[in-house]
């Protein structure tokens, strides 16, 4: 395990007696509030210095609400020092109404519109949802993606289009290896990783595999070939926690990848594990 405080890059936070979160309702396993305290206590002896919060695909409409939320809690546990919020990027120019709300908030950092579900692979390269984007990088604010395996040669060309934005992909675009799919996904993140405004979060990948058989070296393809292909000055870590929970752990998963870069060297695995996340999102 490190033996320095790390920064996680990717924690979800929320009071199911305030917002809503339709999406629950399907994961019965974490349909319940999940709080800082609550993290803390499954870090184990891990140090966490930092954590950045990622929305939570809260209900339609509930995006500002959740930000406001999110900063009592900051405010309340210091150790939330980042905050990558929801807004509705598909609107264009007009995004530009929640982003003047969500300016206030003095950890906001980074935006994240989900796309994963959307019926049209290339949502993400429609006009409004391109303008929408090239909107953050105007405003200094890092876009965070969440698509997946599918859905990367859209990404590939978002990120393209948008050379004044810096990107984070979440969870390593999400591959299929509960399928045992390597490929197109190998390609794409090739490249993606040669364009040189995206990084990528080594998170969410447990849950990608069956949840009740996944092995640590059906894993390994993916973190391998993700590494190897951004280098260490663009991969960042996350838990994914609560979600995380549902195939894993916090422990276990911060486990697999301190074995995934073990042979590393400790420049290597400090920015990995806090150097990245500190600069991309300013912390």
């Amino acid at each position: 395990m490190p033996d320095f405080p790390i920064i996680d890059s990717h924690v979800h936070l929320y009071d199911v007696d305030r917002l809503s979160y339709s999406w629950l309702a399907s994961r019965p396993a974490i349909n319940h509030s999940h709080f800082v305290p609550d993290y803390l206590a499954q870090c184990g002896e891990t140090r966490v210095e930092k954590l950045v919060f990622a929305e939570v695909w809260i209900d339609a409409h509930l995006n500002l609400q959740e930000a406001e939320w999110v900063s009592e809690q900051a405010a309340r546990y210091p150790v939330i020092q980042g905050m990558i919020a929801a807004a509705p990027l598909e609107r264009g120019a007009g995004v530009e109404a929640d982003l003047d709300v969500l300016a206030h908030h003095p950890t906001l950092r980074a935006i994240r519109r989900i796309t994963e579900l959307e019926a049209d692979p290339a949502y993400c390269l429609r006009p409004d949802f391109i303008e929408g984007v090239r909107r953050l990088g105007e405003r200094g604010l890092v876009c965070d993606i969440c698509a997946f395996h599918f859905q990367l040669s859209a990404v590939v060309e978002l990120v393209r289009l948008c050379p004044g934005t810096t990107f984070v992909l979440d969870h390593i675009g999400k591959p299929g290896i509960r399928a045992g799919l390597l490929d197109p996904w190998r390609d794409d993140m090739a490249r993606l990783a040669r364009l040189p405004n995206v990084a990528v979060k080594i998170s969410g990948v447990v849950t990608e595999a069956d949840h009740g058989a996944w092995t640590r070296q059906q894993l390994r393809p993916y973190l391998d070939h993700t590494i190897a292909s951004f280098g260490f000055d663009r991969v960042l870590y996350g838990s994914d926690w609560p979600v995380v929970n549902l195939a894993s752990s916090h422990a276990e998963w911060l486990d697999i990848v301190d074995e995934i870069v073990s042979g590393c060297s400790p420049e290597e695995r400090r920015k990995l594990y806090r150097d990245n996340a500190l600069r991309l999102y300013r912390l």
